[in-house]
């Protein structure tokens, strides 16, 4: 009887690793395998890289693997809409170490604007007065500001989208109407219920830091 030693019998041909462009690919014609295995290709190392990173205040307030879950939602948001890719060859980590920086130092400003935030609260100050108001260099407001702009554009069908992301790079309602191919008076419209649910989000965020003291 031959050994599985022998000379005799080829050797099993193993499979190599998909590399990240494959697993993309993958991602974007619908394979949830492919999410899985880049999940588990990062996710470690993102671990690490959090609890390196953070300050020891926010890692008291907020759980490395919530901030490595916001990192591989939004990462796989971008993907399903074409922002993100990586060459053949090439590994995405530089990708997720850019994206996994600023959701820390988003967190980092954010966290520490609360007492600010819930003290104006309590006093009956607006949130659209905390931000006009905030002295020049303070990032904690703007992160608010970010997050939840970000939050908002998330939930947006890809048309709207387009539309408020145009408008925050500066285009006026004739040249996004022009560029979208829809009338002013469907953008001015998604441009008044932008800003109606980014008070109603901005509101709520105070309101709830307030519940919290």
């Amino acid at each position: 009887m031959m050994s599985e030693d022998s000379p005799g019998r080829p050797p099993v041909p193993t499979q190599a690793p998909l590399s990240d462009h494959s697993l993309l690919r993958r991602f974007r014609r619908g394979s949830q395998d492919a999410a899985t295995q880049l999940y588990l290709r990062y996710a470690q190392r993102l671990r690490s890289l959090v609890r390196a990173r953070c300050s020891p205040q926010l890692a008291r307030r907020v759980e490395p693997d919530d901030i490595v879950q916001s990192i591989f939602r939004r990462f796989f948001r971008r993907v399903s809409r074409g922002d993100y890719d990586v060459p053949p060859g090439e590994e995405l980590w530089g990708l997720f170490l850019v994206i996994a920086l600023n959701k820390i130092r988003s967190e980092e400003a954010f966290h520490r604007a609360d007492k600010r935030d819930v003290r104006l609260a309590a006093t009956g100050e607006s949130p659209q007065h905390l931000l006009e108001t905030q002295p020049a260099g303070d990032d904690g407001a703007f992160a608010v500001l970010q997050l939840t702009i970000d939050d908002v554009l998330e939930a947006l069908p890809p048309q709207s989208r387009l539309m408020i992301e145009l408008h925050i790079q500066g285009y006026d309602v004739a040249d996004i109407a022009r560029r979208t191919g829809r009338s002013k008076r469907t953008v001015e419209r998604n441009l008044q219920e932008f800003r109606a649910r980014l008070r109603r989000l901005l509101e709520g965020k105070t309101a709830h830091e307030a519940d919290r003291v």
